[in-house]
């Protein structure tokens, strides 16, 4: 009964177009932050009392004929086959009313592609399954992959989602964009297709292999906005959020810079603990080889090897290296993974208890060195 109320005060909501409809349930299009957001609502709006207004006039018309022409009233059906007015009239309203339609919906469709005079760009790159982001005007780049306590929940058989602050909409590095200025994106893929989704910003836009597809925002206020991959590209599609953080200009500078510093600075190789590279070490496999290799390390029957008891994984440590900086045809190539998270990962396969692994042995950053031929 409660549900049932509750979609029925939705449905009302809706109706009087009061805002989003939000609760259990989301009806209607959010209006977003952006000016371009609210044309669209606004477009959306309009089409949608359109459609209602001539709902209502066609089964209004049609159940006021059928009652009150029904033949228990000694009513006769028409005998006339055509009627030139008629159908002059019926073809001229409904032209009218699609013109009148197709003017704001072209108006809208134009000023989604105004990336013209944009103050900045930005790249993103859909992969499975997390994104890659590029600020083409600063050098800034990283990925954003789902956050440790989503991605720790969602793997557990037993896990509950409600101990989650936003559980499956928070990532471990956002995308951070400064208020007040236009934004250009440049949307690609490096595997399959995906598609880049923040509803607060009015649009989403796909992410193809190959090719390069363009969007552009501009946000007023500072916040947090929140959305996720809506393309079906992987049996984790709905583990790849994407949040968007907007700042204004002074502390988005102060980020710029913080960030710049983080991303120049060498890795870091000083000697660390067991406990400390085991930590860190979860991380690194959380964000990196969980997707294939489960919290377990069990794997994926016929997919993906386990890691639990795996020799390769149990090993000869120099060989183990080699084969995660080299990778296979499933598996990337960890050469770019800096040497410290390295040590940690390695450490961590071959000791976690979760993953049913105990070698008893560690390695520290300085002591990882490459272990594939540049020239191949």
């Amino acid at each position: 009964m409660k549900k049932t109320k509750q979609l029925l005060a939705c449905l009302v909501l809706m109706a009087l177009g009061l805002g989003t409809a939000h609760a259990d349930y989301t009806l209607n299009l959010v209006q977003g932050v952006t000016q371009l957001s609210h044309e669209l609502y606004d477009l959306h709006m309009l089409i949608l009392w359109i459609c209602v207004f001539i709902g209502i006039a066609v089964f209004g018309t049609m159940f006021y004929s059928i009652f009150h022409h029904r033949k228990s009233k000694g009513h006769q059906a028409a005998t006339f086959h055509e009627n030139t007015t008629v159908e002059i009239v019926w073809t001229i309203i409904p032209t009218l009313i699609l013109v009148g339609m197709a003017i704001p919906a072209t108006k809208a469709v134009i000023d989604l592609d105004k990336v013209q005079e944009s103050e900045m760009s930005i790249k993103v790159t859909g992969k499975q399954w997390y994104w890659d982001y590029e600020y083409l005007d600063n050098g800034i780049h990283f990925e954003s992959h789902l956050d440790e306590a989503s991605e720790k929940v969602h793997r557990q058989k037993d896990g509950d989602p409600r101990t989650v602050a936003n559980y499956l909409l928070n990532v471990d590095k956002p995308l951070v964009v400064p208020t007040k200025k236009k934004i250009r994106f440049l949307f690609t893929a490096a595997d399959v297709i995906h598609s880049w989704w923040v509803p607060d910003l009015g649009w989403k836009k796909d992410a193809n292999p190959g090719f390069i597809n363009e969007a552009w925002t501009y946000v007023e206020n500072p916040g947090v906005y929140r959305g996720q991959c809506t393309e079906l590209c992987g049996r984790d599609h709905g583990f790849m959020p994407v949040v968007v953080i907007a700042m204004e200009q002074d502390r988005y500078d102060a980020w710029v810079k913080e960030t710049l510093d983080k991303q120049n600075q060498a890795p870091d190789l000083a000697e660390q603990s067991r406990s400390v590279l085991m930590a860190k070490g979860e991380s690194v496999y959380l964000k990196n080889c969980v997707a294939c290799h489960q919290i377990d390390g069990k794997g994926i029957s016929g997919w993906y090897p386990a890691l639990r008891g795996s020799e390769k994984v149990t090993g000869n440590m120099d060989q183990l290296i080699g084969f995660i900086q080299a990778g296979t045809s499933k598996m990337p190539a960890f050469r770019k993974l800096p040497d410290n998270e390295l040590a940690q990962l390695i450490t961590y396969i071959r000791n976690a208890p979760e993953l049913g692994n105990n070698v008893g042995d560690e390695i520290q950053p300085d002591k990882i060195t490459p272990k594939w031929d540049d020239d191949e």
